[in-house]
């Protein structure tokens, strides 16, 4: 059976959008993108002096299980040029599950649904944008009221420019 996943995409160092893109293209066989936000320009998050982020959400269908697919996603990131940084560091490339179907997971590599999105403007309004009636399913909340609970004022969609 296909499990539908939220990722959150986020990228701060080289080419942000062509870094986003990347990892996308690089989803397939093991993901299966089903929709996609918009790219927006975020402030930097956790540690500020930095540059800013491009941030996207997509939802996708996969066959992995929950632990299979986070090791995919680190393998990927490592391939397309990540290395080891502090946290809230500086980046090439982040992916993050968000959701996986609606379960609830906390085990020592895994945290679903991530433990900290409810605070982030920057995961909330993409993800609210591709699919705003769903629920959270520990807040028990849709996510676009949880956007709605957040500061939004500095998060625009990325013109390119």
């Amino acid at each position: 059976m296909d499990h539908i996943i939220f990722l959150a995409l986020g990228s701060n160092m080289g080419n942000r959008l062509t870094n986003l893109k990347a990892a996308v293209l690089n989803f397939s066989p093991q993901i299966s993108v089903k929709k996609k936000s918009s790219v927006y320009e975020t402030p930097p998050w956790g540690f500020v002096e930095q540059d800013a982020f491009l941030n996207q959400v997509i939802k996708a269908e996969t066959y992995l299980e929950p632990e299979p697919l986070l090791r995919h996603l680190k393998r990927l990131e490592t391939a397309l040029g990540r290395v080891p940084n502090f946290q809230n560091g500086p980046r090439l490339i982040d992916i993050d599950i968000l959701f996986f179907d609606d379960a609830v997971i906390d085990t020592p590599p895994l945290v679903v649904p991530h433990p900290r999105l409810h605070e982030r403007a920057f995961v909330l309004v993409p993800l609210a944008e591709i699919e705003p009636d769903f629920v959270h399913p520990t807040l028990q909340k849709p996510i676009r009221n949880l956007r709605d609970e957040v500061d939004r004022s500095e998060i625009r969609i990325y013109t390119g420019k």
